[in-house]
């Protein structure tokens, strides 16, 4: 298991991405796996980074772990709670201008993962990525 915490801040981005690929890639994952690993990361990030504190700083913990057949990735605030399971998935049926705004990061993030779960436990949003390992 490996942990990271930093700031909620869009400048700690890089750093947060950074230590969820060397995680993704030392368990051997393709490139094109390795990529969409970090879109739904990204998009879980940039989502606590803009809405979970309002007016107010915070911190992100991305915790890296696994199981016999799973890269777990485990990424927790404590900013407002949402459970980002509850949204509906966009149409993506309809053309762009008659989309609603939103939820296609959220849509994207389901996409990508193998199982993505989310819990809300002594004030802090637990947001779990399930990623299939290569041999598995």
């Amino acid at each position: 298991m490996s942990m990271l915490e930093l700031p909620a801040k869009i400048e700690n981005m890089e750093a947060l991405m950074t230590f969820v690929s060397d995680r993704a890639r030392s368990l051997g994952f393709s490139a094109r796996r390795i990529k969409e690993i970090e879109l739904a990361s990204e998009e879980a990030l940039v989502n606590i980074i803009n809405y979970a504190y309002k007016d107010c700083d915070g911190i992100i913990r991305i915790v890296c772990s696994g199981d016999p057949i799973h890269l777990i990735i485990q990424i927790e605030d404590y900013g407002s709670a949402f459970d980002i399971l509850s949204l509906s998935d966009p149409d993506t049926t309809s053309s762009l201008t008659e989309r609603e705004v939103g939820g296609l990061g959220v849509f994207l993030i389901r996409k990508l993962m193998d199982d993505v779960t989310y819990s809300r436990q002594d004030g802090r949003n637990i947001l779990t990525l399930f990623v299939r390992l290569p041999d598995a």
